[in-house]
């Protein structure tokens, strides 16, 4: 996707910016914190924040949306796993019985994929995320600060390093 034109009202800028990302951005999001609904609520504040940070409204503007979108996201994602554990430890300390949790197969591999990407380095995290939403190599590299043309390697390397992290921790995935 070409840059905006530096020459658009700044108004139209935001609308045109707003409407050709805000719907990947929120995807983006909702992968991480696993609520669409509060995935959207943060992603209109990812775009109030650039609205307001005028250095970010140049030609890298699509890239620094997303590495945004998705520190935001993990941001939150961790905050809420340290009240769950802050949660458990309060319900231990009380007396309160712990009710085993039933989880199926997919919710637990979806938690141990979570828990491996808070694992790897932020750029890491960002390009699997983001390559997982099927967004162009080109707006990865926005996001990355990196040339397009490095993007390929840097997602095998990426995919290697979460491979090994996860088989790790869990052993090898069936």
């Amino acid at each position: 996707m070409p840059p905006l034109s530096p020459q658009i009202d700044p108004a139209d800028r935001f609308e045109v910016l707003f409407r050709e990302h805000y719907a990947r951005v929120a995807r983006v999001i909702g992968r991480i914190v696993r609520d669409q609904a509060r995935a959207e609520e943060m992603a209109v504040d990812v775009f109030v924040k650039w609205r307001r940070h005028p250095a970010a409204h140049g030609d890298g503007a699509e890239g620094w949306l997303y590495r945004t979108a998705v520190r935001a996201a993990l941001d939150a994602w961790r905050r809420e796993r340290r009240w769950a554990r802050l949660h458990r430890v309060l319900a231990n300390v009380s007396g309160s019985p712990r009710t085993p949790e039933v989880l199926h197969e997919r919710e637990r591999e979806r938690e141990q994929v979570h828990a491996t990407l808070a694992r790897l380095r932020r750029r890491d995290a960002t390009a699997l995320l983001l390559w997982s939403e099927d967004v162009p190599y080109e707006e990865i590299a926005a996001a990355l600060t990196v040339r397009s043309s490095s993007v390929g390697s840097l997602l095998k390397r990426a995919q290697l390093t979460f491979r090994k992290e996860y088989e790790a921790r869990y052993g090898t995935r069936s």
